[in-house]
């Protein structure tokens, strides 16, 4: 029996030497070329540095008898506002939920020039008479609204004009605080695997909002092409690695499927 006991004991201390060594390889393998988050804020670690984009998007609740008007709306104002150079602002999509939140608008916007654009757009937005009748006119079609200010990730594609038909899927994670950084490491290997075709369209985290909340902006002809391409990427060698280790980091995720309106430049 000690005999037994013995052999049992060297063992497990065998099968852990090994766990621990194998784990730690893979540790060091999939962090080479790290962000280290000692050395400055999240912000200035995963954002991209030949840039100085800020991006705002927007969630808007709308009644549901008003939803027509309501796109006829804001597709009005952001034709003006893209014509009038002296806005330094830009639609980079607009959408209405298809699956997730009904009856909801989703509009992510692009302020080239960062924080001082931003400032510098909503000072003329609130001396213009027309866009504050703008507003009075949406406000009768919304039941509620929210907006929070993003950074795209350094080692995302910048969401640029595509054509259609595309449906597009955002996928929103809400990090645990004290995360964000090796999230980035991970993702920015990760994001190899879902290349092929061209689905990956942009990837943000908040700045000013609710915090610690990634997303993450994907195209599809179809949702059966969808499921194809999400399905390929599982059979890459190191997908699986990457997701095993993000999923510990989500307090929750959600997903929105989602069609572009007629005015959109992402189609």
């Amino acid at each position: 029996m000690a005999t037994t006991r013995s052999v049992q004991a060297k063992g497990y201390l065998l099968y852990r030497r090994f766990s621990e060594s194998s784990d730690k390889g893979w540790f060091r393998s999939l962090f080479v070329h790290k962000v280290d988050a000692r050395k400055d804020a999240h912000s200035n670690l995963l954002s991209k540095k030949e840039t100085s984009n800020l991006y705002k998007i927007q969630f808007h609740d709308v009644k549901p008898e008003c939803l027509e008007a309501y796109n006829s709306l804001e597709a009005e104002v952001q034709k003006r506002l893209h014509e009038d150079q002296d806005y330094p602002c830009e639609v980079v999509g607009s959408w209405n939920t298809w699956y997730g939140e009904q009856d909801q608008a989703v509009h992510l916007w692009r302020y080239r020039g960062g924080y001082p654009a931003l400032t510098d757009c909503l000072q003329k937005l609130r001396a213009n008479k027309e866009y504050l009748e703008f507003r009075k006119e949406r406000a009768k079609m919304l039941l509620s609204r929210r907006n929070e200010l993003l950074l795209e990730f350094s080692f995302w594609n910048e969401p640029l004009p595509r054509q259609g038909p595309n449906f597009y899927e955002m996928r929103t994670y809400y990090l645990k605080p004290g995360t964000m950084i090796e999230w980035g490491n991970r993702w920015a290997r990760a994001i190899k695997h879902r290349q092929e075709n061209n689905e990956a369209v942009g990837g943000f985290f908040t700045q000013i909002g609710q915090l610690y909340v990634v997303h993450h902006l994907w195209a599809y002809e179809s949702l059966q092409s969808r499921e194809e391409t999400r399905n390929s990427a599982w059979r890459k060698e190191g997908w699986d690695v990457n997701v095993y280790y993000t999923v510990p980091l989500l307090q929750s995720m959600e997903s929105r499927i989602m069609i572009p309106t007629k005015s959109s430049p992402l189609q």
